[in-house]
């Protein structure tokens, strides 16, 4: 069982300063991700946006217009950073907010920040321009940028006190985010094209006639490409099927965090099922009023209660 840490002694000024900048960074750069954290009560929510805004520091190193060894450098650096972390050598008074929000979360709850040099692991990937052959070795790359985000959030999460099966929460919560990071990368398809990344697996690209590449608005000719979106919506939802599995085990406010992150995404998915081509045009996204009402659902526990029945179903 993991568990996580409910109450919280007094925050200093400087640890109160420190998070209130990374949720700063997660109210205005996290389009989907805020709309989870902001059910979480005040302590969790802090660490969540405390593990965003370093992650983001990490993405942004990546997504720039850097020369690949200067992004080396600075990914380098932010290794050497979260090692400072990770020693308990950051200071309140740090001139980083992040890594002083981080430090300050990783002494109040069990986060594993291993996972975070996994993302940067990920992360260097992308600067290297690496391809993947086959969905096994996608899987690599989305267990760094992904997988370990969410072994990291359930280490602020925590799982209830008697969960059955909770010995299987980080790898549900692995799972669910190999599901969010394939609903990127279908997302996201023309715009990583335009960057000169292609990330679904080349095996995937072939059998489906989509090796050229996705340059324009329209598929390339000849090709299935909605045969390819449709095939990888279903590899996708086998993920989130299997890693709401997780949902039963967390407390209600956790369990509607990631209700409303996964539901976000999920609809996401339908939208993108129904019109794969909309894909190449531009990204594909949910109205606010939509990402809110799932975010009630999320609280709701609906989503949580239904896996719930459903996994007793198949016990018996």
């Amino acid at each position: 069982m993991i568990r996580s840490v409910e109450s919280e002694p007094h925050v200093s000024a400087p640890v109160l300063a420190a998070y209130s900048y990374c949720e700063s960074i997660t109210g205005q750069q996290a389009r989907n991700f805020a709309y989870g954290i902001r059910l979480l009560p005040t302590s969790k929510r802090r660490a969540m946006s405390a593990l965003y805004a370093f992650s983001r520091r990490v993405d942004d190193i990546g997504d720039g217009t850097l020369a690949p060894e200067v992004k080396a450098a600075r990914l380098e650096d932010t290794r050497a950073l979260l090692t400072r972390v990770r020693e308990g050598a950051v200071d309140e008074d740090d001139t980083d907010p992040v890594a002083v929000a981080l430090s300050h979360a990783g002494t109040h709850f069990p986060i594993p920040l291993g996972g975070l040099d996994e993302l940067i692991d990920g992360v260097v990937m992308d600067v290297r321009g690496e391809t993947y052959e086959t969905w096994d070795d996608l899987k690599v790359y989305c267990r760094c940028v992904a997988g370990a985000i969410g072994r990291l959030s359930l280490g602020v999460f925590g799982t209830e006190q008697g969960a059955r099966g909770s010995e299987r929460a980080s790898e549900y919560a692995d799972t669910l985010g190999l599901a969010l990071q394939l609903t990127n990368i279908l997302r996201d398809i023309r715009e990583d094209a335009d960057s000169g990344r292609t990330y679904l697996p080349a095996d995937d690209l072939a059998k489906f006639g989509c090796s050229a590449g996705f340059s324009g608005p329209k598929p390339p000719e000849g090709s299935d490409f909605a045969g390819l979106v449709h095939f990888e919506v279903r590899r996708a939802r086998a993920l989130f099927a299997e890693g709401y599995g997780l949902l039963p085990m967390l407390d209600r406010r956790s369990g509607a965090c990631v209700a409303a992150m996964a539901g976000i995404y999920r609809r996401l998915l339908d939208r993108i099922e129904r019109e794969p081509e909309a894909v190449l045009r531009g990204r594909v996204s949910l109205p606010g009023r939509e990402k809110a009402y799932v975010a009630v659902r999320g609280l709701s526990g609906l989503d949580a209660r239904h896996v719930s029945r459903r996994t007793v179903r198949r016990r018996v």
